[in-house]
């Protein structure tokens, strides 16, 4: 539930054209508390009934939430770099960036999926989660990883 400027901002519309909205009694489930109308959201957006007559409207909608994957690269347990120290075999693959890492820490929600048939990204066992994994320690690209591969063999 939030109020018609935080709604107005969601729908890219001005608060003024959302309080006419409200007015015609368009926007479904709002009510008055005193002189503050509360809005209720679906799936992140006020829900608008469409007019009879006009065009069609052009509400701005969400982007839809992209999955991180975070997986483990059991290929690469035991390799170690020429300093003698063990290679990160954890991988995750957000949205922006594909980075390895020893350790990683999860905010949220997220689902261990295990699909023998249909791996994703070659692993059979992933973590999937929409919100941005932190990671803990060094961070290494696939590129610095193949390098270090090549030193130490």
């Amino acid at each position: 539930m939030i109020g018609t400027t935080e709604a107005a901002q969601l729908l890219g519309i001005s608060p003024r054209r959302l309080r006419y909205l409200l007015k015609e009694h368009r926007v479904h489930g709002a009510f008055k508390v005193g002189r503050n109308w509360v809005i209720p959201l679906v799936n992140g957006l006020p829900v608008i009934s469409p007019r009879e007559s006009g065009p069609p409207a052009k509400w701005k909608t969400p982007p839809a939430p992209k999955l991180n994957y975070i997986h483990v690269n059991s290929h690469l347990f035991g390799k170690k770099d020429s300093n003698g120290n063990y290679v990160p075999v954890i991988t995750v693959k957000t949205r922006k960036s594909n980075f390895y890492s020893q350790s990683v820490v999860i905010p949220g929600p997220c689902k261990v999926v295990y699909d023998f048939d249909n791996p994703k990204y070659r692993a059979k066992c992933w973590i999937e989660t929409y919100q941005e994994p932190t990671l803990l320690g060094e961070k290494l690209t696939f590129a610095q990883i193949e390098a270090i591969l090549k030193e130490s063999a």
